[in-house]
């Protein structure tokens, strides 16, 4: 309702430091940025107070970090982090018990002093002493004679510093801040064959800090690092645009510590409210392995198709990979490019396996049961289970077959080879062809 209000205000901002020379943006996964800033300071000698703005308004003020880029002595003393930014709920608040003038739709004006808001209504005391109450709704604007005390227009740092030299030096200005991240984006192009995937990454970058940076030398940070208190997200935030950037070389990439970080090798604007893409690396190919997996269970029918590929520089790929979803399209005899499906991958190092899940078969059904179970001890039991396989597809195919176990078992018999991937879990391979059925047996002991 108050948003419909326009206040007329003339606002006395006090002289600040706000434009920065040079700007470094380094990006974590976890909601985070380390802002690093260059900026030129007017110094006074002795102590005195310096306003610094145009900093995020996610800042975290405790994180602020000040070094000279010079010798001089110049000491900060004090900070002070002032975000009571003006609004019109806040302007009303801080009005009450002030003179204020209404402009009406009707042509009024209404005058007198302000002495509460509620249900819609603001309630004023005229000059006559008589009480009026004025519905929002009807109002044009809202005039008072200057900004009240205590707010301000832009997040600001205000700072008490002790000078030992006046005129303007260079500094640096270092934050953490809350309200930006990124993370990867890949696309997954399968050829006519399944047998070889071509693959382009994006970075998707998310700033809603309260601040662009532009012209930023930008690096992103891929791992999880370690944080004593996480930040809150941001709850119903709206993007008010997307940046696609692809000009230029892309990131490079090099071991930091225990993560990977990517260096944008030009300089780039990150705007506030805004999702910003550039490109991660240029398209590699490697080859894939398709297959089909069922876990056996009783009700399930459903048969997974993955696609597997090693992330290595012999197969073509062979960079750090940072989490992010995989989105897969393949092409069609007529050059077309389909989705297929998506799914999502962890911090993926080199010259290890990627298995990426695209679906459930339509032309391959599942079916488990168990077709007999035996006591054969107070301790020790005994069951068969039968998978029925049932290939409608026009060529044959290999379908790897998962059973969990429990407790203490043993495979007394099977008619498929299987291997044992973990204590309580069975892998099958079983091949069947276009058409037909195949039907997996086996019998397991438990106990002991």
């Amino acid at each position: 309702m108050l948003k419909l209000i326009t206040f007329v205000l003339t606002l006395a901002v006090g002289s600040a430091i706000a434009i920065a020379d040079d700007v470094s943006l380094t990006v974590y996964n976890q909601n985070l940025a380390l802002v690093k800033e260059g900026r030129s300071l007017d110094f006074q000698k002795g102590i005195n107070r310096m306003n610094l703005t145009d900093v995020a308004a996610s800042i975290d003020p405790t994180s602020v970090h000040f070094r000279l880029r010079s010798s001089d002595k110049i000491e900060l003393l004090e900070q002070n982090y002032q975000y009571d930014l003006v609004s019109s709920e806040k302007i009303l608040q801080k009005y009450l018990g002030n003179t204020v003038d209404i402009a009406m739709k009707n042509g009024d004006v209404v005058s007198g002093k302000f002495l509460s808001l509620s249900s819609g209504y603001m309630v004023l005391l005229l000059s006559d002493g008589a009480v009026r109450l004025v519905n929002t709704q009807e109002m044009l604007s809202v005039s008072a004679p200057k900004l009240p005390e205590g707010l301000i227009v832009t997040p600001t740092l205000e700072w008490l510093i002790a000078s030992d030299v006046t005129g303007k030096r260079e500094a640096e200005i270092s934050y953490l801040t809350s309200n930006i991240s990124w993370h990867a984006e890949y696309i997954a192009q399968l050829d006519k064959d399944d047998k070889n995937l071509r693959l382009s990454a994006w970075v998707s970058l998310d700033n809603r800090s309260g601040k662009t940076y532009k012209d930023a030398k930008l690096k992103l940070v891929a791992g999880d690092i370690n944080r004593v208190t996480p930040p809150a997200l941001a709850k119903g935030a709206m993007y008010e645009s997307m940046a696609m950037d692809a000009a230029g070389r892309g990131f490079e990439e090099k071991t930091f510590f225990e993560y990977h970080l990517y260096t944008l090798s030009r300089a780039t604007t990150v705007a506030n409210n805004e999702t910003k893409q550039v490109s991660l690396f240029d398209p590699a190919s490697t080859a894939v392995k398709k297959l089909y997996r069922y876990e056996a269970s009783a009700g399930v029918t459903d048969v997974n198709v993955a696609v597997t590929f090693k992330n290595s520089e012999g197969g073509g790929l062979g960079m750090p990979l940072p989490a992010g979803k995989i989105r897969m399209t393949k092409l069609d005899s007529d050059g077309s490019e389909e989705f297929v499906g998506e799914d999502m991958i962890d911090h993926t190092p080199r010259n290890e396996e990627v298995e990426l899940r695209v679906g459930n078969a339509f032309d391959i059904v599942g079916e488990m049961a168990v077709v007999d179970s035996r006591r054969i001890s107070d301790r020790i039991r005994e069951e068969t289970v039968e998978v029925k396989l049932r290939n409608r597809k026009t060529e044959d195919v290999t379908i790897s077959v998962r059973y969990r176990l429990y407790g203490d078992w043993q495979v007394l018999e099977s008619n498929f080879e299987y291997t044992k991937k973990t204590a309580q879990e069975l892998e099958f391979t079983v091949p069947v062809k276009s058409d037909q059925e195949a039907i997996l047996k086996y019998r397991i002991r438990y106990g002991s």
